[in-house]
């Protein structure tokens, strides 16, 4: 940061006067002139407001940052609000890293993300929508960085899901999906196909995706692997699919081959490596499955990689370090004990730069390849997560993240080093951040069967510990997952409305070690359900929450709590179950991992006794004890969670006479995507609410 001096004289300010401005003249226009440069457009002098529903249109999204191989500048891209046409219009932004002075690179491109610096900096890639709106795909477009227009690279007839750049610069590998065998046929209606572990909203098979490679200034693409296997596949909420990772040499690039495209079959997964001349596949371990995120050290003589603790899924991930020629490695992680979601090398090759959940904070670690790993001073700010660690390291060492603190929405932040201090960059959310927001601060207890457990507690603008104050549950997903001190604008909507918000995390979260994780096994609502209910009674005692005024409130795997938590204690007034998991073995049945759910119970509900265990974590199980209001919401289209859930436990409370309104938003995907919709969801929860608390 830079240090402002106080004016000393017009001249020393640069300012030039009009004749015959006398000394307090001069003054007054001084200060008048240093209110206008110290408050940003958009503040006023007035008294904050609070957060309303509306401002959700002014947030700014900023991700993917990505330094430039002189390490002057960083590419991010930034998304607004378009309410209008009810989207999100994204754009590239080039940042200064020593100003943070900014330069627009694209405007009005559809579909557009990952962008990706040239080896020499003098190019960049990145991919956007191509083609009528019903038949875009996603292409790879170059951008030269010394004028001129981005040149199309790519016609991949199903999209490009991912690429990166050759060491030389010379060509890019990128993945896409084979076209499915009977395309012809299909016009004609003989589309009938085979399922496999995937989810019941399915209209065809997945084919398998491919790596391709194309030279860098044009030409005919040459494909460089095939077979029924696949690259591995992903689909929102989850980090995105392993990238690849060429060899420096180029003569390598290591990938992430699936068993098979379906999603349900994505543990079946291990890091591989291909051999460009030759086409030749060789695994990188011993591992059967559960790899993933091979990665090869800038001097080329080790790979990083990501594997489930002791071979099973329930566990937390760590990061294991083998020699490039392979083997199964070390395991540098495990006395971390933290869910690891991030790898990325530093340039000395000595180092990784790791990143998951500890305590109520998204953390970055410096993991060296020998010794304890070395927790990187964040101050208050939280990295952006969404099962991924939204950052990148520069050639010089220099770390570049996205993400927020409690008062801030997501902004640019700049490490110049490990040890240094983040700086942030950018100003995007200036509006928001300038309301009145409620307070948020890490809350303890000591739970059940020995865990030490937390939550973040958001609190209403002008909070008064001495006055009584309703309180809302709002209960994170995933499980893996966990509530941070982070901006939250639904969180801060709540708390306008003048509740106390807590947002416990429960064991299955993954930021108080494997242990923790783990708990949930053949567990998944009993023990997480004494968990919250703990925390909530220690936090009774604090003296500030109405006791007569609790609702309860969670999306995907925090309405599952929800579910869960009405259904078995009868103390709340109301509640927001969404997307909730109702039915496992709906889930095992028909949702898009299908099959990997039921690892979490022992395997599949349909053998053995298993679906004794099945119906008693089954929060449709225990409905007809549910005298709870109720609202339940729930996308038509959730391949994650799907909406036959939602339609039992509605009927299920209708029939036996409890207050219950579902409302089910007519999109494909776990959580409504486009601005109108997500505002929706947020009103028809806070009436609900209001309506029982109020």
């Amino acid at each position: 940061m830079t240090t402002r001096k106080p004016p000393q004289s017009a001249t020393a300010t640069g300012v030039d006067f009009p004749p015959g401005v006398n000394s307090v003249e001069r003054w007054l226009l001084m200060v008048l002139l240093l209110l206008f440069v110290l408050i940003p457009p958009g503040r006023t002098l007035t008294a904050a407001r609070h957060i309303e529903l509306a401002d959700a249109q002014k947030l700014v999204g900023v991700s993917d940052p990505q330094i430039s191989p002189d390490g002057k500048s960083i590419v991010v891209l930034v998304s607004r609000v378009n309410w209008k046409e009810d989207r999100q219009d994204s754009a590239l932004v080039i940042v200064d890293t020593a100003t943070g002075s900014q330069r627009l690179l694209t405007f009005d491109r559809k579909g557009l993300g990952s962008p990706r610096w040239s080896p020499t900096g003098d190019r960049l890639a990145f991919v956007a929508a191509i083609g009528p709106e019903k038949e875009s795909h996603e292409q790879i477009l170059i951008l030269p960085m010394n004028g001129g227009e981005a040149q199309k690279l790519t016609d991949a007839p199903e999209g490009v899901e991912q690429f990166a750049w050759s060491p030389d610069g010379k060509e890019i590998a990128y993945v896409t999906p084979d076209e499915p065998p009977n395309k012809e046929e299909i016009k004609n209606h003989n589309d009938a196909f085979e399922v496999g572990n995937i989810d019941f909203l399915a209209t065809s098979a997945p084919t398998p995706s491919h790596i391709w490679l194309i030279p860098a200034d044009g030409g005919k693409a040459r494909r460089l692997t095939s077979g029924s296997w696949s690259l591995a596949k992903t689909l929102p909420p989850s980090p995105p699919a392993s990238p690849l990772s060429w060899s420096p040499d180029g003569r390598f690039l290591a990938f992430t081959k699936q068993a098979t495209p379906f999603l349900g079959d994505a543990n079946q997964s291990v890091v591989e490596l291909l051999e460009i001349a030759t086409g030749k596949i060789q695994k990188l371990t011993p591992h059967a499955d559960l790899e993933g995120l091979g990665v090869y050290s800038p001097d080329g003589l080790h790979i990083a990689y990501l594997y489930s603790r002791d071979g099973n899924i329930n566990n937390e991930n760590e990061i294991y370090v083998t020699p490039s020629s392979g083997g199964e490695g070390v395991d540098l992680t495990r006395p971390l004990d933290r869910n690891l979601v991030r790898a990325i090398w530093m340039p000395d090759s000595k180092s990784l730069l790791v990143g998951g959940h500890s305590s109520t904070q998204v953390a970055m670690w410096i993991q060296p390849l020998e010794g304890p790993a070395k927790p990187i001073n964040l101050g208050e700010v939280n990295p952006s997560w969404l099962f991924w660690i939204d950052a990148n390291v520069g050639k010089n060492g220099a770390i570049a993240f996205t993400g927020s603190t409690p008062h801030r929405p997501t902004e640019l932040y700049y490490l110049s080093s490990a040890g240094s201090k983040p700086a942030r960059l950018t100003d995007f959310n200036h509006e928001v951040a300038s309301l009145e927001l409620g307070s948020e601060e890490t809350f303890e207890w000591q739970g059940p069967d020995g865990f030490k457990e937390d939550a973040v507690l958001v609190f209403p603008p002008g909070f008064q510990r001495d006055k009584k104050y309703p309180l809302l549950l709002h209960i994170h997903g995933g499980p893996q997952a966990a509530s941070v001190l982070n901006f939250s604008f639904f969180d801060q909507l709540i708390a306008s409305h003048g509740y106390v918000v807590f947002e416990p995390n429960y064991r299955g979260s993954d930021n108080l070690g494997n242990a923790y994780q783990r708990a949930i096994e053949k567990d998944a609502g009993d023990g997480p359900g004494r968990d919250v209910m703990a925390g909530l009674a220690e936090l009774e005692k604090q003296g500030f929450i109405d006791s007569s005024r609790i609702g309860v409130s969670g999306w995907s795997y925090g309405g599952y709590m929800t579910s869960w938590l009405i259904g078995h204690y009868p103390n709340w007034k109301v509640a927001v179950s969404g997307a909730a998991v109702n039915d496992v073995v709906d889930e095992y049945n028909l949702s898009d991992f299908n099959v990997i759910d039921g690892l979490s119970f022992g395997g599949s509900p349909w053998v053995g006794e298993n679906m004794t265990l099945y119906r008693e974590q089954s929060p449709i199980t225990y409905a007809a004890r549910i005298k709870t209001p109720t609202l339940i919401l729930c996308d038509t289209g959730d391949f994650r969670v799907p909406i036959t859930q939602s339609y039992k436990m509605y009927h299920a409370l209708k029939d036996n006479g409890t207050p219950v309104k579902f409302y089910a938003y007519p999109v494909r995907g776990h959580f409504p995507g486009d601005p109108v919709r997500q505002s929706d969801v947020f009103k028809r929860w806070l009436d609900w609410v209001d309506q029982y608390l109020k």
